[in-house]
């Protein structure tokens, strides 16, 4: 029996039942950064030597792995909707408080692994309050976050004080840089950090709130969803990942700096933007971002190789980025009136 859809359209009811193709719009956007990647390999190969080996691998692994912690936070929160700009200020406090609970050669301290915990914690304060001022202040995120940036740095300033902090403990230094099941620890850290983050938004109600939020806010505030809770979490877990981010660079850098995340904030939002996850929220992911860290990593690394000035280096990045946002931000540009 032939019948008529919502457009008017006669349809059958084997055309119903069929589940609706993907458009080619949506396989750009969801392979497109991976496609990119995988093209970005095959071209550094032919063109740069000492690119496609082991070593130089397990180096663009190891690259990625910080800003791999912090691209699985700040996926969230662009998810809902909103931006984390704190990140390197985070970063800093959580990496000067650590190294100052931790043996170190400015005071007595040594906590060892309670240290670590201790630097995560001051990202966790951070996201708490990153949270609470958007969702209860009613103020926007971009403007928060901004806030907190400089306020994190200025803590991590007062920390720093007058004498660079050398790591001294030797154990925890050795831990950090061995190996796991065959993998750098910083590594680990980075997968466990991806799948905690797919675990969120794949397996928990709190992802599917998530992207019920970035897709809808006032739709999702009508159905019940609990919204501001929702947010503060999220803006919570993105600080324990940028403070985590900090502990993990302070250790590879031996010594506590106020700019241990100098850069990280550009790099980890570009991530986010290159992996197709949308600003607007609503859509991407954790493997999204995963993508796309690797593929700045791959870039930096084989324009190095191929003996690139740094100014064309910058210069690509900034390319893809445009063209990414572009991809990315077109087919909804009626919808969030950006351009203007």
């Amino acid at each position: 029996m032939l019948t008529t859809d919502a457009t008017g359209e006669v349809t059958t009811p084997t055309e119903q039942a069929a589940p609706p193709r993907p458009t080619m719009r949506h396989v750009l956007l969801t392979a497109g950064p991976l496609g990119a990647l995988i093209g970005l390999c095959t071209i550094f190969a032919i063109l740069a030597p000492g690119f496609a080996t082991a070593t130089n691998a397990m180096a663009i692994v190891e690259q990625a792995a910080i800003p791999v912690v912090l691209a699985m936070g700040a996926t969230l929160v662009v998810l809902v909707g909103g931006i984390d700009l704190s990140i390197e200020g985070v970063m800093a406090a959580g990496g000067l408080s650590f190294v100052l609970l931790a043996a170190n050669s400015v005071n007595g301290n040594d906590l060892g692994l309670l240290a670590v915990l201790a630097g995560v914690a001051v990202g966790l304060i951070f996201g708490l309050v990153n949270g609470v001022l958007h969702v209860v202040g009613r103020v926007p995120s971009f403007l928060v976050t901004l806030g907190t940036w400089f306020i994190g740095l200025g803590v991590a300033t007062v920390l720093f004080g007058t004498t660079t902090p050398k790591l001294a403990d030797s154990a925890l230094t050795t831990w950090a840089g061995g190996e796991w099941l065959g993998l750098p620890v910083v590594v680990v850290f980075a997968v466990g950090a991806v799948a905690v983050t797919l675990l969120v938004c794949k397996g928990m109600r709190l992802g599917m709130h998530t992207y019920a939020i970035g897709g809808d806010e006032a739709t999702s505030r009508l159905a019940g969803i609990p919204v501001g809770r929702t947010k503060i979490i999220l803006f919570a877990v993105a600080g324990v990942f940028s403070g985590l981010g900090g502990v993990l660079a302070t250790i590879r850098l031996g010594v506590g700096d106020v700019s241990v995340g100098s850069g990280s904030l550009f790099l980890t939002l570009s991530a986010v933007v290159v992996g197709g996850t949308l600003l607007s929220g609503g859509r991407g992911g954790p493997l999204h971002s995963l993508v796309g860290v690797l593929l700045l990593i791959v870039l930096g690394n084989g324009l190095l190789l191929s003996g690139a000035s740094p100014y064309i280096q910058q210069g690509a990045q900034g390319l893809i980025i445009v063209i990414a946002v572009i991809a990315t931000g077109w087919p909804a540009r009626s919808r969030l009136r950006v351009v203007k």
